[in-house]
């Protein structure tokens, strides 16, 4: 299915997380289909903090805990881990620059591992408001940190994201024409034209473009 799976420039631009919904909703419906088949049960401390600070229920918590630990024993997640699973929902491109970008917007203390405390990044991923979607969006294409965006990173998540769909675009585009659309955006984006995009200035050009979408 994901081999068929064909985005628009406008659904990579507005949704530059689109690939992690993927991966967490195959995890989350394998879970729901097992829990019938297997007595395992996994207990996360915190469980009722953790519910009290996401988007999901308790049974959600507890399904995707144990998806989490069977994959990852250790309760923890490096970035060679992390891209390699990654990987396997996008056979037909290079998904490790992309992941590596995800991983990097994960690990807010920069140790290097991701814990099961990363589910409060995914649930605004997945039932966050449109704001919330859109802060951690920014949070990705600010590489370095430092509270606005470039032109240049915004370029390597951009072609980061169409090495990540590889064979599923068709026609490949090349660089140029991936700098064209990079230019192109940045230029709506970065509305006092300073030569870097701040969080309002992100959050007001892309929730102006989904209404494009929406309404036309």
């Amino acid at each position: 299915m994901l081999g068929c799976f064909n985005p628009t420039l406008g659904q990579i631009w507005t949704n530059p997380t689109f690939g992690l919904k993927i991966c967490v909703c195959c995890v989350v419906d394998n879970e729901d289909e097992e829990q019938e088949s297997t007595t395992v049960r996994y207990h996360p401390e915190n469980l009722e903090q953790l519910q009290s600070q996401t988007h999901f229920s308790r049974q959600e918590l507890q399904l995707i805990y144990r998806g989490f630990k069977n994959d990852c024993p250790s309760g923890v997640v490096n970035e060679d881990t992390f891209k390699n699973i990654y990987a396997l929902f996008f056979p037909l491109g290079d998904s490790s620059k992309y992941a590596q970008f995800l991983f990097n917007a994960f690990d807010k203390d920069k140790n290097g591992s991701l814990s099961f405390e990363v589910i409060c990044d995914l649930s605004v991923l997945l039932r966050g408001t449109t704001e919330e979607k859109l802060n951690w969006a920014f949070n990705l294409y600010d590489i370095n940190k430092d509270g606005q965006i470039t032109k240049e990173e915004m370029l390597d998540i951009l072609k980061a994201i169409y090495d990540l769909m590889g064979k599923s675009i068709h026609p490949r585009l090349k660089e140029e024409a991936v700098r064209q659309h990079v230019r192109m955006f940045f230029q709506k984006m970065d509305i006092n034209q300073d030569g870097v995009v701040t969080i309002d200035e992100f959050i007001d050009c892309c929730q102006k473009v989904w209404l494009v979408f929406i309404f036309n």
